[in-house]
């Protein structure tokens, strides 16, 4: 059957598919020995695509792997980083490295720490690093000193950020300190540093940065040892079916927004 090219890459685990869209536009794709163009489709049954030079074989298509990792402090949520500092494919064994097309879902910056999805599921990654997606994400964050009840209920609420008002958030002191404060932090939406930029805005910068949950996706599930700092676990069938219906909402709120439009 003939799908668009992109997510036939994603599909075979080459890549994600924002990053198989970026190989077709610099010219890196071949279909039937052509130059491939973006939007194109194609049937990887009968069709001869090529990435790079390298044939994508339909008995090759890779098993679809998706693991829950605790990130460390100091290390990188891409597959490859130009400083050559730890990145997270680098925790994982060298098979999983090198041959099963594995990516990180979404960022944690290089100072914080804890849950992260990886996958070769290309399509799954689309999905869930799309804008319009709002699984919801559960942080532990220390910040500088004790934010008062306005300042929380700001941060409830929504602030500008950027030009834009962030989404209401789920904000509740756990604990406090001298000089320091506990929130857990429940967000939405995942912009670039959210967090650290609205804490900064109300005048408690972030200390620390922790995620423990993506959905109902836990470092500390009932069902598995707490992961350390640097370790890995297969998702259960029930956390990959959250994930996959979570893909398929999305789905239906675009199949809902475009039939608007055409209205």
């Amino acid at each position: 059957m003939e799908e668009r090219l992109q997510k036939v890459i994603s599909q075979w685990g080459v890549a994600s598919r924002r990053q198989a869209e970026q190989m077709i536009l610099e010219g890196r794709v071949r279909v039937n020995g052509q130059v491939a163009q973006l939007g194109q489709r194609a049937d990887p049954s009968v069709d001869h695509i090529q990435v790079d030079d390298q044939l994508l074989q339909p008995v090759q298509r890779p098993q679809t792997i998706y693991l829950l990792l605790n990130k460390p402090i100091g290390v990188v949520s891409t597959c490859w980083d130009p400083q050559n500092r730890p990145t997270v494919l680098s925790l994982l064994p060298k098979d999983l490295q090198s041959s099963q097309g594995i990516h990180p879902v979404g960022r944690l910056d290089t100072q914080s720490t804890g849950a992260l999805i990886l996958t070769n599921d290309g399509e799954l990654t689309f999905g869930l690093t799309h804008p319009s997606h709002q699984v919801p994400k559960t942080y532990q964050v220390w910040v500088e000193g004790h934010p008062s009840f306005s300042c929380l209920r700001r941060w409830r609420e929504g602030i500008m950020l950027e030009g834009r008002k962030t989404l209401p958030a789920k904000v509740e002191v756990l604990k406090q300190r001298s000089d320091r404060t506990l929130l857990q932090i429940i967000l939405s939406e995942g912009r670039n540093r959210q967090i650290r930029k609205v804490a900064d805005l109300l005048g408690h910068t972030v200390i620390h940065l922790h995620r423990v949950a993506i959905g109902t996706i836990t470092l500390d599930s009932p069902a598995h040892p707490p992961l350390s700092p640097g370790q890995y676990r297969s998702l259960t069938e029930a956390e990959i079916l959250f994930l996959q219906r979570q893909l398929h909402l999305l789905s239906i709120r675009a199949t809902a927004t475009s039939k608007e439009q055409r209205l």
